[in-house]
């Protein structure tokens, strides 16, 4: 795809590819609320592919819209960037395969859940949960939280560890408590270094914060993409689909379903120039994950 053909593609569709939504709309013209910034009454004007947000000033054509997002998301976002990613996302690629032991995107008992409030990591018994896990605190990342969570059903709150993901919602954990708010999704943490050669793939947050524990640092260089589920595993290719990095490491369980995503991976990393693939399983072979294999070193059980 070239910046003419990129420019031609609707505004519509790529609104839709952020899970943005017309708040009203006829047959020349839609209203949105911004995707660029928080706003309560709809400014962002679209009209074929030419777009103009009121509220801000700026406006433009499809490729400059995709370069303020990406800049409002704290992604690379020159031209180049941009035009990588209208392709990725609008292009008619063939998917990976669904996994079907995956958990579905929406879990429907997690629809009662609403988000109270989030914040750096306080409360006792996360901290000892952490311990448990063998993650120490020194190197838990900037996006780990602490999420205080409220059941409309139950009308019960508590509280658990939190990592964000790229629809905004949270995948969360404590000793009594596995899922999500908002939309499951995958968590994209960019390394320190601009465009690095490497990205590596984990399954979920535990086997990330295993990985920081075991180097001893929560600013890694390299990319990071922690799936939060296989359900979530087609998502992750537009984020290294064409982007040039040399090396992909995955850190998936050693299971079925498991073994099966990373084969999957596996072709999708062949069909990208020079991207070298590194299956990590053989580090943690005798375990089901890294973080139980890390546990187990250090002669932990939950």
């Amino acid at each position: 795809m070239n910046i003419d053909e990129a420019k031609c593609v609707p505004m519509s569709l790529i609104l839709e590819k952020i899970n943005a939504f017309p708040v009203k709309q006829n047959e020349k013209e839609s209203w949105y609320l911004s995707p660029l910034r928080e706003e309560n009454t709809a400014s962002f004007h679209v009209t074929g592919n030419l777009w103009h947000d009121f509220g801000d000033g700026t406006g433009g054509n499809s490729v400059d819209f995709v370069c303020h997002y990406l800049k409002s998301t704290q992604e690379n976002n020159t031209a180049s960037d941009a035009l990588r990613w209208i392709n990725n996302m609008t292009a008619n690629s063939k998917p990976l395969l669904i996994i079907p032991d995956a958990v579905p995107r929406n879990a429907e008992s997690e629809r009662s859940l609403v988000l109270t409030k989030a914040h750096a990591i306080q409360e006792p018994s996360l901290i000892a949960y952490l311990q448990k896990r063998g993650i120490s605190l020194n190197y838990t990342p900037k996006c780990l939280k602490e999420v205080h969570v409220y059941n409309k059903k139950t009308q019960k709150s508590f509280y658990a560890l939190g990592i964000k993901n790229e629809e905004n919602g949270y995948e969360l954990r404590n000793p009594n408590f596995k899922g999500n708010i908002g939309t499951k999704d995958i968590t994209f943490i960019r390394g320190t270094i601009p465009k690095p050669d490497k990205i590596h793939l984990f399954e979920g947050m535990f086997d990330y914060l295993t990985f920081l524990t075991i180097m001893k640092t929560r600013n890694h260089t390299d990319d990071m993409i922690v799936l939060n589920s296989l359900s979530c595993l087609n998502l992750a290719v537009p984020y290294i689909k064409n982007y040039g990095y040399r090396m992909a490491y995955t850190w998936l369980d050693n299971d079925k379903a498991g073994s099966k995503a990373t084969a999957e991976l596996a072709g999708f990393f062949a069909t990208e120039q020079d991207l070298l693939h590194k299956k990590m399983n053989d580090v943690y072979c005798t375990s089901k994950d890294f973080n139980a294999w890390h546990m187990h070193n250090l002669n932990l059980g939950l």
